[in-house]
């Protein structure tokens, strides 16, 4: 399992509701159908930051997800939302532990 975990900071929080509701609706589905797709989560940080980690097979795929996210912000038009370029870290899982997910806030945490 290959983890990517990226890091946008310096959203304001009307924005922020906004790119929340745009990755359910349509980032999400965009994700699930990638090969070897694994799970997403986003997490609200508070203070202007959104986390999300994606979890995918191999690093190929993971990159691939980074690649449909950049291209999702733009095609979304999420430029002025999102202002800062995300600081990205992946890398293969080396621990993992994990229940069920369920979905909160209309984001499904695992398909």
């Amino acid at each position: 399992m290959y983890a990517t975990v990226r890091r946008y900071e310096g959203i304001d929080k009307v924005r922020s509701e906004e790119v929340t509701r745009k990755v359910g609706d349509s980032l999400l589905p965009q994700l699930r159908e990638l090969p070897g797709f694994g799970g997403y989560y986003l997490i609200d940080a508070g203070g202007g930051v959104l986390t999300s980690v994606g979890l995918f097979e191999s690093s190929a795929q993971a990159h691939e997800s980074t690649r449909l996210a950049a291209q999702w912000v733009r095609e979304q038009k999420l430029e002025d939302a999102l202002p800062n370029t995300p600081k990205i870290t992946a890398g293969p899982v080396i621990a993992c532990e994990s229940s069920s997910a369920a979905v909160t806030n209309g984001v499904a945490a695992f398909a």
